[in-house]
């Protein structure tokens, strides 16, 4: 009998921890927060256009509007895809039979350094082809 004490006497067993360890969930939400940190900016990717200021107010929208984008090179972008300007009103007439017919505003974006020709003669494509409803789209004038 005194063996076997003894050896129990000899290890000693530990309690067990009735705390909870935060710091791997502290370290995962930290990583987290970083990872969204350093993709946020990412999620707003688009066409870099430099628009021209205004005092205008903005028009309410209540789905995604349909954008055309005309870049200092002249290029012409439907949403994010470039788009020879040939194709633009055959694509357009299929976005908006899809999405419900020619009642659906279109916002042009022209960089300022463009060229007033090149935007005038995407705009003049789309009323002759029966879109009416077109805005420009600027940004708002900052100071008086």
């Amino acid at each position: 009998m005194k063996g076997l004490s003894a050896a129990t006497n000899g290890r000693r067993r530990h309690a067990m921890m009735a705390e909870i360890n935060v710091t791997p969930m502290v370290d995962v939400m930290l990583v987290l927060l970083i990872i969204f940190m350093v993709s946020a900016p990412l999620l707003t990717v688009g066409v870099p256009i430099d628009l021209p200021q205004t005092k205008a107010k903005s028009l309410d929208q209540d789905k995604e509007p349909l954008a055309l984008s005309v870049n200092e090179k002249g290029q012409v972008f439907l949403q994010n895809s470039e788009i020879p300007i040939d194709q633009l009103v055959t694509k357009l007439e299929a976005i908006t039979q899809a999405r419900g017919g020619f009642e659906e505003r279109i916002y042009v974006r022209g960089d300022r350094k463009v060229d007033y020709g090149t935007v005038m003669r995407v705009m003049g494509r789309l009323s002759a082809a029966g879109f009416h409803r077109v805005a420009l789209v600027t940004e708002v004038e900052q100071g008086s």
